[in-house]
């Protein structure tokens, strides 16, 4: 199997785990899911000159949007993984995991805090115990999926 179809796979399966943990965080702790990647993906989308419609139907198309960004965001990584893995000696999961999770948890930040919707530095603990714990599991999973393939 090609090095960037086991990257797909993999962060495929991370993108699965991240969603599984945030969404059981919400579960247990009966919080609303977060309106930030809504709110980036109407931003750059009205940047963009693409229209989004009016009302409902925008706040519904944002949601959309915003999720399906951050699917881009999880397999993406996984392919770029895979493509790094191709020139590099591989590194350990433990090692592997983190640096994977902290990439996608900064991609995913990033476009946000640009555009001014969220500041990591007035974040509370909780807040970014939801963010880092997700990404983490992400990364791990991504890596230990990716290993499994080898």
């Amino acid at each position: 199997m090609h090095s960037i179809t086991k990257g797909l796979l993999a962060g495929a399966a991370g993108t699965l785990a991240l969603d599984l943990v945030s969404y059981g965080d919400m579960l247990l702790r009966g919080r609303a899911a977060s309106t930030v990647p809504a709110q980036v993906a109407g931003r750059l989308a009205g940047r963009a000159g693409v229209p989004l419609g009016q009302g409902e139907e925008r706040e519904n198309r944002s949601q959309a949007a915003g999720a399906l960004m951050g699917y881009a965001t999880g397999i993406g990584a996984g392919v770029v993984y895979g493509l790094l893995r191709l020139r590099r000696r591989p590194l350990p999961v433990l090692v592997a995991g983190p640096l994977l999770g902290a990439a996608v948890m900064a991609g995913a930040n990033a476009p946000a805090t640009a555009l001014r919707l969220t500041d990591p530095g007035s974040w509370d603990l909780a807040s970014w115990v939801s963010d880092i714990v997700p990404h983490l599991v992400y990364g791990l999973t991504t890596a230990a999926a990716y290993h499994a393939m080898r």
